[in-house]
């Protein structure tokens, strides 16, 4: 999927795909480049010593649908170079409303030396619906 060529025309397709889009993340999941975290070990990861839980949504998404757990830092993906020497963790679990932008943070954290990032899978959007049932 991340090598599929697709054609490009505004009318009918974008220049950055979902499939490819999706078939890139999967690769890099496949290949270790991008560590998972499953959201039903959420909270028992976020208990331990030396882990920070992320949220890199916008600040209006957090005000409006609340905080991802509680304890989660918020640092939007758009501030997240700027703002890397807010995170103190050794361990990191990211997450945003559907993936996507946790996604591009962990591969920014670990190019910028961090190194244990995780993508929390599911997101926000799988989590906030059965994270209180785990």
């Amino acid at each position: 999927l991340a090598e599929l060529e697709l054609c490009y025309a505004p009318p009918v397709g974008s220049a950055k795909d979902p499939v490819n889009i999706a078939g890139m993340a999967a690769t890099n999941v496949m290949n270790g480049m991008v560590e998972q975290v499953d959201w039903k070990e959420l909270k028992s990861v976020a208990a331990l010593d030396d882990v920070v839980v992320l949220d890199v949504r916008n600040v209006g998404e957090v005000e409006k649908s609340g905080p991802l757990i509680d304890g989660a830092i918020n640092i939007p993906l758009n501030d997240l170079r700027s703002r890397m020497d807010e995170i103190t963790g050794k361990r990191i679990v990211v997450s945003c409303a559907s993936g996507q932008r946790a996604y591009y943070a962990t591969r920014i954290l670990k190019q910028s030396g961090f190194e244990k990032v995780e993508n929390l899978s599911g997101a926000w959007k799988t989590y906030s619906l059965v994270g209180d049932r785990v």
